[in-house]
């Protein structure tokens, strides 16, 4: 069991890596701090399947970091 946790936890990280890579940039850095034209803007439906994913992603790898932390799993 613990090898298994071991197992998703590195495959969620390399996936967590990859999509966060994935996503497109939010921001224009310090040029873009005078300009709010960009916060309403609305997200595509790839985007947000995009995000839920990441979301979902590191939901899992923060749920083995807790179980190998703490011992749970043995």
């Amino acid at each position: 069991m613990l090898t298994l946790v071991w197992l998703v936890q590195v495959l969620s990280a390399l996936l967590l890596i990859v999509l966060i890579l994935m996503h497109s940039p939010k921001g224009d850095g310090i040029a873009g701090i005078g300009s709010a034209a960009h916060m309403f803007t609305s997200q595509k439906s790839a985007e947000k399947g995009l995000n839920k994913l990441t979301g979902i992603v590191a939901l899992i790898f923060i749920v083995c970091v807790f179980l190998l932390g703490f011992g749970l799993v043995k």
